[in-house]
């Protein structure tokens, strides 16, 4: 009997973290995170107030029943260190692959959420795209001339936060593979005698 209420008790703390873990959904069974921006969706204009206020922009790709969302969610969205590091360095819009919300293009189409995905050839979920102004007083006039960096999937949380910093602190423009750029970040921790929890 003991061993039985020792197994439910368990039981029920696990259940309790699950809960306690688990994201909150929209009304279009998308999560929710309180770092998302909530815009006019006038891509243009959304990066320029990004810049203004120090910031990058990063847009989310997602689609109702994602797995790997859910889990970008539940574990990535839920640690301290990389919600805090999104909310310091970049603006962030979530898009919805097969939504129907409109979308004004860095070029100036307008068009719903698949039907941008489709022209930005996002195929899979979650996708992560960072944008950035460079000191030019001039826009970007499409996505690729904006475009930094790309998370295709879903990554874990060394190598997540890894991507923000590697936007964050321009690591793109010393060195454009970012496999090359992770490998130095994990040797240079490593050095430093910090464990590198790459696969967790």
């Amino acid at each position: 009997m003991k061993i039985l209420k020792q197994v439910l008790t368990s039981a029920l703390l696990a259940l309790s973290t699950q809960l306690t873990h688990a994201a909150t959904l929209g009304d279009d069974g998308l999560h929710i995170q309180p770092f998302f921006a909530d815009t006019f969706l006038e891509l243009g204009e959304d990066l320029a107030e990004a810049t203004a206020d120090g910031k990058d922009l990063m847009i989310i790709w997602e689609q109702y029943g994602c797995p790997y969302c859910r889990e970008m969610h539940e574990v990535n969205f839920e640690r301290d260190d990389i919600p805090a590091y999104i909310e310091e360095h970049f603006m962030v819009i979530q898009l919805n692959m097969w939504g129907a919300r409109e979308v004004t293009d860095f070029d100036g189409e307008a068009m719903e959420e698949r039907d941008l995905a489709r022209k930005w050839f996002v195929n899979f979920t979650p996708t992560t795209m960072f944008f950035v102004q460079d000191d030019s007083d001039t826009p970007p006039q499409d996505m690729r001339e904006a475009m930094v960096f790309m998370l295709p999937g879903y990554f874990k949380p060394f190598h997540h936060m890894s991507s923000l910093e590697y936007v964050a602190t321009d690591g793109y423009k010393d060195q454009p593979n970012f496999q090359r750029w992770l490998q130095a970040k994990a040797d240079h921790m490593r050095e430093q005698g910090l464990d590198v929890t790459i696969w967790e």
